[in-house]
């Protein structure tokens, strides 16, 4: 069942469909709390909600990885928190639906597209941990593009970062639908001229203005109208 719903289901198509990946593909939530030396949400929520108001602020691209240690720092946690995070970012696990989802939207004949605030790296990582749950390997026809900050040079959500993906793609915004993962991406997607929906996995607040096409827990909710 959605959270909300903003319009009824659209007869507007997009030709490509543009995820958030570390919340909207992939449940990253859970290794930054196992990362903690509590291995709790209490302290895996403060240190990540450090970092993703440090990001989203920084604009041009700085190193993905000093930005984690950066937060660590900040909410008191030791060095051992993000050198855990990072060493152990190849168990990421995609969202349970994702590969199925995946799956139905390119058959329907979107193109695929992710645009994420992390080093290339650890951004191609993730990727191919979600391509692993669709049963295909990463760049194997699941994503049409991936574009990391790094590669664009702006972290989201600066309005280059999301250019990148769309001239990846070869799209324009108006053809584009994003699917936020973060409450910052549905302001930052939508100035950037795409509509935008919400998959808000973890019931994070809303901030800025603009209204997502609709909000759900899951993603096959979220995206219900489009499959």
């Amino acid at each position: 069942m959605s959270v909300s719903q903003a319009t009824e289901s659209p007869t507007w198509r997009p030709k490509a469909i543009i995820f958030d990946l570390l919340t909207g593909l992939i449940d990253s939530w859970t290794l930054w709390d196992a990362s903690t030396p509590s291995r709790t949400p209490e302290e895996g929520r403060r240190w990540r909600a450090h970092y993703l108001a440090t990001t989203f602020a920084v604009g041009a691209y700085t190193p993905y990885e000093d930005h984690v240690r950066e937060a660590a720092r900040a909410v008191g946690l030791p060095e051992s928190a993000p050198e855990a995070l990072l060493r152990d970012w190849g168990t990421l696990q995609a969202w349970p639906e994702a590969g199925e989802i995946l799956g139905q939207l390119k058959a329907r004949g979107y193109k695929l597209g992710v645009v994420t605030n992390c080093s290339i790296r650890m951004g191609n990582v993730a990727a191919q941990r979600v391509s692993e749950r669709v049963g295909a390997a990463a760049g194997d026809g699941v994503f049409d593009a991936v574009v990391t900050a790094e590669e664009s040079g702006f972290y989201k959500p600066v309005g280059k970062a999301y250019e990148a993906i769309l001239v990846a793609l070869g799209v324009d915004a108006r053809d584009a639908l994003f699917v936020a993962g973060s409450a910052g991406d549905v302001d930052g997607a939508t100035k950037a001229g795409m509509k935008v929906v919400w998959h808000n996995r973890v019931g994070l607040d809303k901030k800025g203005d603009a209204v997502p096409l609709r909000e759900g827990r899951t993603l096959d909710d979220t995206l219900r109208d489009f499959l």
